[in-house]
């Protein structure tokens, strides 16, 4: 007897997507992220550690723990809490959901990131879809700390 899986939600296939298309394509080079043989996901970041995400222009903010994601901005100082869920892709990590009844996927994928306003330097980047709207931003975790001042 033939089972099926479970299909994945639309969400989850965008971020699979967008998570290949964050990687910098140069001649001669694939356009899925890294070594095409390697079939493992992503695991720069441990399931159990929390992920910090931020952006400018708009400000914005994310604490993503406990398939939850904390999202805040000037206008939400203390943020709006919505459940997540996480899918490991071979390029990075995205977390989907539902914020204030529109979509949302938070991807982070692994280089150096600039915020453009502090000295820090952040080892992932972060790209937030929310509601059709794309936000660039930085992220890190307490095993994968920025560099530069705690209080710019």
């Amino acid at each position: 007897m033939l089972t099926f899986a479970k299909p994945l939600s639309p969400l989850l296939i965008g971020a699979s997507l967008l998570l290949g298309a964050c990687q910098p394509h140069g001649e001669g080079s694939s356009p899925i992220p890294g070594d095409l043989s390697d079939t493992r996901p992503f695991d720069a970041i441990a399931p159990d550690e929390a992920v910090h995400v931020l952006g400018t222009e708009p400000f914005w903010n994310g604490d993503i723990a406990n398939a939850t994601l904390l999202w805040k901005t000037p206008e939400d100082a203390d943020g709006t809490a919505t459940a997540v869920e996480r899918f490991a892709g071979r390029g990075g990590l995205s977390f989907t959901g539902t914020l204030d009844g529109k979509p949302v996927v938070v991807m982070v994928t692994q280089g150096e990131c600039s915020d453009g306003m502090s000295d820090r330097t952040f080892p992932f980047t972060a790209t937030v879809s929310l509601g059709g709207a794309q936000l660039n931003g930085c992220a890190w975790t307490a095993r994968h700390p920025y560099t530069g001042p705690e209080a710019p």
